[in-house]
């Protein structure tokens, strides 16, 4: 009996070790499954809690790294910051607080020779992320934290887009993926409260249509003419033409047009491939009414023809970060037509 028990608990044990890998494709989906080693992380995307002493975090290397934290997003109506920051002390820090996902630890002492960082996933939850800064006194660890900004940020950020884009990928509008299909031949996985569709003429375009707030993700295709077509004034110019054609406003004469003065541009890699990346502030001609909106655009060069993606948010007096980037982590889920494979001579 004894011995049946024992392996009953050891099987146990395996079946929940395993179930935290989950099922995994291609594109790096996995199927994520909380257990009793790592059940489902608290906190909202994008918040950060940090793990240090008052002193710490009052000093050079808490201020260094609130600095990061607190640095405003781009192509928001109003201020807000990158990320939403806690801190608590190294004596909170327990099996409560330590499933929180997104946690950044500074440690200072003597026993470290040198300022370094590492990074750990998945340690007490899923999903998490645990960076480690550590260093043997304050003014070392807070110049590593201002040199490292980039890879902080990109950190913390890629982490939460992969784990949104994961998300999607396993519950999406079925029937907004299939109409993309059908249209462009491309896989794109979006919110499944994006419920309202409207087809144009290479266009489509979601929207959850909200009382107080209201989140859309368009995707058109133009043919490819010229790689400026992925500079800025060009991407504006195009991007006002589609949306005027394909989303009217309440008024007669009203159409959905760019704040050309609000507009930032930069080269991204989406899947390996070139993306343009575009973030700013859309309008609505003879209306009082706009928003932020963030968009990739790809080539895809087995139809000769640019592919963009775009999430677009109205949500007048409220803050936008969170909604605009969960728009964002849809557009990195988009999947481009493939040449066909050549046959293999015999």
């Amino acid at each position: 009996m004894k011995n049946k028990l024992t392996f009953f608990c050891v099987l146990c044990l395996l079946c929940v070790v395993c179930g935290c890998s989950g099922e995994r494709h291609p594109h790096g989906y996995r199927k994520r499954t909380a257990s009793l080693l790592t059940p489902k992380s608290s906190g909202n995307p994008y918040e950060v809690m940090t793990v240090c002493e008052d002193s710490v975090w009052s000093g050079y290397a808490g201020k260094a790294l609130q600095t990061i934290l607190d640095k405003p997003l781009l192509g928001l109506p109003q201020v807000e910051a990158q990320f939403h920051k806690s801190h608590i002390t190294e004596q909170h820090y327990n099996h409560i607080t330590q499933i929180f996902r997104n946690i950044v630890r500074i440690n200072i002492g003597r026993e470290y020779t040198h300022p370094m960082m590492k990074v750990d996933r998945d340690v007490h939850a899923t999903p998490q992320l645990i960076i480690t800064i550590q260093g043997p006194d304050q003014i070392s660890v807070s110049q590593h934290i201002t040199e490292r900004t980039r890879d902080i940020t990109t950190l913390i950020n890629s982490e939460e887009i992969n784990t949104a884009a994961n998300d999607f990928y396993y519950e999406h509008n079925v029937k907004f993926a299939k109409k993309v299909r059908e249209l462009f031949g491309c896989e794109l996985y979006i919110p499944v409260d994006l419920k309202k569709m409207k087809v144009g003429k290479d266009f489509i375009w979601a929207s959850n249509d909200g009382l107080s707030s209201i989140q859309n993700i368009c995707i058109y295709s133009l043919p490819y003419v010229s790689e400026k077509m992925l500079t800025r004034s060009p991407y504006i110019a195009l991007r006002n033409k589609v949306m005027a054609d394909n989303i009217p406003g309440e008024h007669e004469g009203s159409v959905m047009t760019t704040n050309s003065e609000f507009v930032f541009v930069k080269n991204i890699t989406v899947r390996g491939d070139f993306a343009m990346e575009a973030r700013g502030l859309w309008e609505m001609t003879k209306e009082a009414m706009g928003g932020p909106f963030v968009s990739h655009s790809r080539i895809d060069t087995v139809n000769n023809r640019i592919i963009t993606v775009e999430g677009f948010v109205y949500a007048p007096d409220k803050m936008k970060r969170t909604m605009l980037r969960r728009l964002e982590a849809a557009l990195y889920t988009l999947e481009l037509p493939k040449p066909a494979e050549k046959p293999i001579n015999p």
